[in-house]
């Protein structure tokens, strides 16, 4: 009864503690990068040296999460082992993405700050993501209340980060940015989330019952070892493989969001963020309904034979935003249709994630009943890890699309005009009109309300092809990449519904 009880309670408490946290992921793996080139002008090498960095933080980043979760299994004190990490996480955290998008620098000595800040971000979020998705398996391991944890964690997330996803473009671009300019909505808006997000964590640190294990503080744990750490993770073979096949989706799954997709949308029907802020909405209303529904359709339909039903939901989804493509005009219809496409391909894509999810867990159980440890803090740091090396990939892809289509010379021109207004040199409506100029090129090719200007004159405007080539890469690619994902999971991941239960009972 009591155990029931804690449950119930647990269920309401930890997932409320990662919806701030969720929504400072969004602000930098969705926006660091388009906060960096519409509010900065940099030159090639410049815009070089970022993708470096970025590329460069986040493998550092994956390679340091099995590190913080070794800590976290060594750490013994009357909190539990996961709690002192979420705390310092989460409040340092706060401080560096504060820091990140309020410091006023330009050239070369806001890339050194970057980096700087960049990697601070990479260690202090580390702390926090590690030691709150590793107390997931302390939680119970009873697979349906697994499923009900994931599930609802998961919906939380989503809920963070698609406020934030729906809301940052709205205030930092267009119309409604605040303060006038991109550069100081972005710091506004970084202020607000470095707030919120220590204070839902609190929900987790003062609501939650883990089970923990039996030590006392200071106890004398097996020393740090990376070839422990190593040895973890290659003797189990059922977490190798959902972690290389967990990394092929997430690849693709995240091309959209990781700044090609807000790209396209203000290429093609404008510099609006309301109009990438209501694709974003729509696009993920469905994976809301997913996360509330899952538990139950799990207990219905087989992980494998549910994937194959999401793939062929996404597929067709991919298929509708390049049919985009080909509707005439640049008006709301083709809007509509790439929307509607994109909210199908999300909802196979989350349901992936989720499954994926729950794979990497099941094989702390698996670890078990092999080798006669849990690892819990090792084997699910390979979560986080698994995300961050793709986005370390997607930052590569994402800049070499952008170089390969001739993006950075349309953010410049933008960055420029966005640093002007901010100095008081030209109005905000001056502004706006002068980067609808540089986008659409003359009056005939832009939409509705645009104008000409000298802009126009020195860009021409973003051209069929270019429009063409991002759309390509933010459909075909991951449509490609998810089914990969999932022949492989087909093939290589044995611990479905009946293995896991079977293995539970072994250790009952």
């Amino acid at each position: 009864m009591q155990d029931e009880k804690t449950t119930k309670k647990n269920l309401i408490f930890f997932p409320l503690g990662t919806m701030g946290r969720d929504a400072v992921y969004s602000l930098i793996n969705s926006y660091l990068l388009t906060f960096v080139l519409f509010t900065h002008s940099l030159n090639g090498a410049q815009v070089g040296a970022i993708t470096g960095i970025m590329i460069a933080a986040r493998v550092f980043d994956a390679l340091n999460d099995p590190v913080m979760g070794n800590i976290i299994e060594r750490t013994r004190s009357r909190f539990g082992k996961f709690k002192p990490w979420l705390a310092a996480g989460g409040v340092s955290t706060s401080v560096v993405i504060y820091l990140l998008f309020n410091v006023r620098l330009s050239g070369w000595r806001f890339v050194w700050f970057f980096a700087l800040m960049y990697f601070a971000f990479s260690i202090t979020y580390t702390m926090s993501d590690i030691s709150y998705w590793g107390m997931i398996p302390a939680l119970g391991s009873d697979a349906d209340v697994r499923n009900r944890f994931t599930a609802r964690t998961t919906l939380f997330a989503g809920i963070g980060g698609t406020l934030a996803a729906i809301l940052i473009p709205v205030f930092s671009a267009g119309t409604w940015a605040i303060g006038g300019s991109s550069e100081a909505a972005y710091g506004r808006i970084a202020l607000v989330i470095a707030v919120i997000a220590p204070l839902f964590i609190m929900f987790t640190l003062f609501g939650v019952r883990e089970h923990r294990e039996t030590g006392k503080a200071g106890e004398e744990r097996e020393k740090f070892s990376f070839k422990q750490i190593f040895h973890t993770i290659a003797r189990n073979d059922q977490l190798v493989w959902v972690s290389v096949i967990f990394l092929i989706q997430q690849v693709g799954n995240g091309l959209v969001i990781g700044g090609i997709g807000s790209a396209y949308i203000y290429f093609t029907f404008g510099y609006n963020g309301g109009l990438y802020s209501l694709f974003n909405t729509v696009g993920m209303s469905a994976t809301a309904v997913l996360m509330i529904v899952y538990p139950a359709v799990s207990r219905r339909i087989h992980r494998k034979k549910l994937m194959g039903i999401m793939a062929v939901i996404s597929t067709l989804g991919y298929a509708l935003m390049l049919l985009s493509l080909f509707v005439p005009g640049i008006g709301m219809d083709r809007f509509w249709l790439l929307v509607a496409g994109y909210m199908f391909s999300n909802f196979g894509q989350y349901c992936f994630y989720l499954i994926m999810m729950i794979s990497i867990m099941n094989t702390v159980e698996y670890n078990e009943y092999k080798f006669g440890t849990r690892d819990e803090g090792i084997i699910t740091s390979l979560r986080p890890f698994i995300t961050k090396m793709s986005s370390a990939l997607i930052v590569a892809l994402t800049s070499a699309v952008y170089l390969l289509f001739g993006v950075t010379g349309y953010t410049n021109a933008i960055s420029g005009l966005e640093q002007q207004c901010a100095q008081g040199l030209i109005s905000e409506e001056e502004k706006l009109t002068e980067i609808s100029e540089v986008i659409f090129g003359s009056e005939k090719d832009a939409p509705e309300g645009a104008a000409n200007s000298v802009a126009a004159e020195r860009h021409g405007g973003v051209t069929a092809g270019q429009s063409a080539g991002l759309l390509a890469a933010m459909t075909v690619v991951p449509c490609f990449l998810m089914l990969l994902s999932f022949f492989l999971y087909k093939k290589k991941y044995k611990l479905d519904e009946e293995e896991y239960d079977r293995i539970c009972a072994k250790l009952r």
